[in-house]
């Protein structure tokens, strides 16, 4: 048997440099688009059986009623109640 020596010269990796992360985001749409685009979307008369359900769900994300708050609130007090005691 015989043996077999490879040999290759390496070069150094180059250094990289470092990119600077943005801190700020601003989205793509400044807030007078969003107003129109917000407006559009609930003026709008939904051409199809989906796009009524999407609009339905979309209003019932945006606004939710004072029973439906309380009662998350007075679970979220039990279960820190139950957890603290």
């Amino acid at each position: 048997m015989r043996s077999i020596v490879l040999r290759k010269e390496i070069d150094p990796l180059p250094i990289q440099q470092n990119i600077p992360v943005i801190e700020t985001y601003e989205g793509i749409l400044n807030s007078e688009f969003k107003k129109v685009a917000k407006t559009n979307f609930f003026n709008s008369k939904p051409k199809s059986i989906f796009a009524t359900r999407q609009r339905l769900k979309s209003y019932q994300h945006h606004f939710t009623t004072n029973a439906e708050t309380l009662v998350k609130l007075s679970v979220f007090a039990i279960v820190l109640a139950v957890v603290l005691l």
